[in-house]
């Protein structure tokens, strides 16, 4: 079988459901090879900074390591900009959408609300409220979020800085987006609809 006979999901047999894991199986370990990719695509995207969106997310992600932070970290550092291509309203919650499964409550809540901190340093510039981080500040991981912005990535937009290569991280991106912590039904059951 190379296709399922089905055309709706209701019909499937047992059978064409197992072909489907078997493929989907497969689509799940080359993850890791598609998110380099897109990294790679962050090379070419949004323009006007004196380093590009890829070299400021390694920027970021080298400081982090030589900062020993642990591999979650360096990995949402890596990749807390992953959506600024697809998703420029809302990029924050892509990347964490992504790495929601590989991660822990604190880093997904980090990444997912790191571009309300990061207006801190710029929204007063452009009419906006550099303060609305503030709505946070009940959070417990408000300070970890401040941390998050002010040392992995404000700061990482500097032209001489020597950052490591992407492919210094690939062995770290393999390896930690191999195995998910949590899939969709254990989230859901873990955290609701949130």
């Amino acid at each position: 079988m190379n296709k399922v006979d089905f055309i709706s999901m209701e019909n499937g047999t047992a059978e064409e459901y197992a072909f489907l894991d078997n493929l989907e199986n497969q689509y799940l370990k080359d993850l890791p090879s598609r998110l380099i990719e897109a990294l790679k695509a962050l090379d070419f995207s949004l323009s006007g900074y004196q380093v590009s969106r890829l070299e400021h997310s390694l920027q970021g992600a080298t400081r982090a390591f030589l900062a020993e932070e642990d591999l979650e970290m360096v990995m949402a550092v890596l990749f807390h900009d992953i959506g600024d291509s697809l998703a420029p309203h809302s990029h924050s919650e892509m990347a964490a959408a992504i790495l929601r499964p590989f991660v822990s409550d604190k880093i997904y809540w980090i990444v997912k609300h790191h571009g309300v901190f990061q207006m801190y340093y710029y929204a007063h510039h452009s009419g906006g409220d550099r303060n609305a981080r503030e709505a946070f500040i009940d959070s417990p991981w408000y300070d970890d979020t401040v941390r998050f912005c002010h040392h992995y990535d404000q700061n990482c937009f500097d032209p001489d800085y020597k950052s490591k290569p992407l492919e210094f991280f690939i062995p770290m991106i393999n390896g930690f987006f191999s195995s998910p912590r949590l899939d969709d039904s254990e989230q859901l059951a873990r955290h609701g609809n949130r």
